[in-house]
Order: structure tokens, then sequence, then C-alpha cells
């Protein structure tokens, strides 16, 4: 990895079940705060089933393709780029971190921070499983709760509540394989809603409290952020390929038509059409009722916010979360879906939109790229771990400097 080819640009490589995604991006050389987009690229992917890399080759062949895309696009050539994890598998928890301060002074330093987050790390994980993130939502010294932001202050003892995000390690060794294929250095893991976040939520939703819902192919990635701090992740096995799926068993038609027909027909508004809707497909048409469509599509959907609901309550924020729902990925997309969601949860719901960014903006604005976006953007905010990191080799270390520079502690 050639120094100055990874400072002059960022990349974020968004690797979905059906389709993998890469956006390129710069500071923008006329608003410094701003990053411009500067290529992007996407290729169908055949390696993967709800989140899960299942042919290393057919995945590798995909990432190889959009990279290809976004380097004729940017001009630049693409080695790194900070990835996204997905699949079921991953799962968060919570977890407390103890430690006794024993300098003199009793000054919290950043170092006694990190030992009180990485003390949170110890945990009983099954041999299979691995943290891919640690995020300390907040701290107590001597009793006194809910602090930001620890150092400088005078204690004995100092307590971290954290969100420890743990993945099946399989998993990742074949998200490895597939990236080492495709000759791509991961300069960061992360997940793709937190990545979404980053690029469609304002700071002021951060702090008071939002459900981020990234519905993609295979699955749909939520995240509850409060206090500008992670609070939950849940990654569900449920997407758009199961709308289609459903589609093409209650039309009894074949996928390509369910396909066809989910995105040119199928909606979540509370009257669909009594009429019948027409796909010509390979010089044959196609007949079915929009009422079974809508009442097809519905189903499913519903079912996907029963989940989301569940993850809610479990964290005791159904309903009460200020800054709502903002959803983003591809099937987000469906005509109806905010109100829908809005309906469902009970929250403000909207579709989320890319922010703070220039330049090729007219694909990127799409709510399917959100998670590539959000990808870039961290690769651009992590910069200076990517070479500290690999050196250390230290999941923990890497994702708690993730988490410092990910939710605002050093950011403006």
């Amino acid at each position: 990895m050639h120094g100055s080819s990874t400072s002059t640009h960022f990349v974020g490589l968004d690797i979905g079940t059906s389709t993998v995604r890469c956006v390129v991006g710069m500071v923008d050389p006329n608003s410094p705060g701003k990053i411009s987009i500067i290529g992007h690229g996407s290729a169908r992917n055949l390696g993967m089933r709800r989140g899960i890399v299942v042919h290393v080759e057919d995945a590798a062949e995909a990432i190889v393709q959009a990279l290809t895309e976004a380097e004729r696009v940017s001009g630049m050539r693409i080695q790194g780029a900070t990835v996204n994890i997905n699949g079921s598998h991953v799962s968060g928890m919570n977890s407390k971190g103890v430690i006794a301060i024993s300098a003199a002074n009793r000054e919290i330093t950043p170092e006694d921070r990190m030992r009180a987050e990485e003390a949170a790390t110890i945990v009983n994980l099954p041999s299979n499983r691995e943290i891919i993130q640690v995020f300390a939502k907040n701290y107590r010294l001597d009793g006194q709760e809910n602090i930001k932001d620890p150092v400088g202050m005078h204690g004995v003892r100092l307590e971290v509540d954290t969100h420890i995000v743990t993945a099946a390690t399989p998993n990742l060794r074949n998200l490895d394989m597939a990236l080492e294929k495709a000759t791509v250095v991961p300069h960061n893991h992360t997940l793709s809603s937190l990545a979404a976040a980053e690029a469609v939520l304002e700071r002021q939703q951060k702090e008071a409290g939002t459900v981020l819902i990234d519905i993609g192919a295979g699955t749909t990635n939520v995240v509850v952020l409060e206090d500008g701090e992670v609070q939950h992740v849940a990654v569900l096995p449920i997407g758009g390929l199961h709308i289609t799926n459903d589609l093409a068993i209650g039309l009894k038609t074949d996928l390509d038509v369910a396909e066809a027909v989910k995105i040119k027909h199928a909606t979540l508004s509370s009257s669909p059409p009594k009429r019948d809707v027409t796909i010509k497909m390979n010089d044959q048409n196609h007949v079915f009722k929009a009422e079974d469509i809508a009442m097809i599509t519905e189903a499913r959907v519903e079912e996907l916010f029963e989940y989301v609901q569940k993850e809610l309550i479990r964290i005791h924020r159904a309903h009460k979360l200020p800054g709502g729902a903002v959803l983003v990925g591809g099937t987000s997309k469906l005509p109806g879906m905010a109100e829908y969601a809005k309906e469902k949860l009970q929250l403000a719901a909207r579709v989320g939109r890319l922010q703070g960014v220039s330049g090729l903006i007219d694909t990127v604005a799409d709510p399917q790229y959100a998670a590539a976006a959000g990808l870039m953007m961290l690769d651009m905010l992590l910069m200076p771990d990517a070479n500290a990191s690999s050196s250390m080799g230290q999941t923990s270390a890497r994702a708690l400097k993730l988490v410092d520079n990910l939710f605002g502690r050093f950011k403006h």
C-alpha cells in the first residue's frame, strides 16, 4: 500500500447479498469539510446468501467488477477500502468494564479510559465468535452516573457500559478470503447500518435517539443511536429477496418476472388499485391482479417491521425515539414504505438522504448507496488508524479507535 495513493482518496465497499457497491471520494478542494464523490461502481453478487459469503470465487468476482468500474469512473487505483460486515450471525451484547485508578493523583488519563473499555471486552465468547466492534455508551466514576468522557476527572473506580458487536469467525474468514482474492486490503470492518447512519443521519438525530433501518436484499441491518452513541445493533435475516420469492410463489410465476413485478408494481399504499398489471418478458405477457401483489408484499413487510419492533422492545425503546426511524437500502424504495413504517412502529419515519457530500451525487443519492457512501466516509475518518491497526492486529483496539472517531469525541 502506497501512502500517497491511500491518503488522497477514500473507498467504501458494501458487499451486499444481491449487489456489491463501491464508492470513491476525496476531500472537496472547494470546501474542505465536505467529501466529493469521484467514482462509484456496482456489480451483481452471486456469492452470498443472506449477507454471508457462500461462494468465495463468485463474491470475489463481484468485488472485482464493482471496483474496476469505480476505478474507471474515478481514474484512481483502488488497493484498500473500508468494508461492511453483514449477516444474521452478527449480534450485539452489553458488557461492563471496571478498573481501579492507580495514579497517585487519581486523575483519569486516556489510557485509563482505554483500559476500562478493554476490560469490557473480556467476555466469555464461544470459540467460533469474535469481537468486531466495541461501543462505549457511558462511564461511571465512583458512582457518579452518565459521564460522557471521564478523562481529566479524578476518582478511584472507573466503570464503562459498552455495546459489543460480535460475529462468527468462519463467516469473517470467508469474507477475508473473498477480499484477498479480489486483492483489496480491508482498512476497517464495520456494520452496514453504522456506515449508513454516518451517511444519512444528522448529529441531532444521533443525540435525540433514532433507529436506522437498512433494508437490503437478503438482510435488514438495524442500529439504534442515542446520546450520540450506539445503543443496539441487530441484523435480521429478511429483505427484498424474500418479497420477490413470496411474489413468485403467490403469483405462481418465475423469479425474474416476480422481481420485475416487485420493482414496477409492488406498493404499500393503504388502498391498492383494483386493476390488472401486465409484465412483458421474453415476448410473453404476464398478467396479475394489483391487489394480489399489494397483499403479498405487505404481508412480508409487516413481518419485517414486527422483527424491528421486537428489537426496539428488547431495549425498551419502542415508540420512544424522538428522532424516529430512518430507512435506507434498496427495499426502502418501495412506494409507501415510510408511511407503512410510521404506522407499524408508531414513530416518525422517512427515507434517508445523503448528507454533506458533493461530486457525482446523482447515482449515489439513491438509498441503495447509503451504506457504501457511509463506508467511504468512515474510510476517511479512520485514515490515521489504517496502518497502526494492521501492525497492532488487535481487533479491540482498532474497534475502540473506530468508535472514538465515529461518534464525535474528536469530531467537530
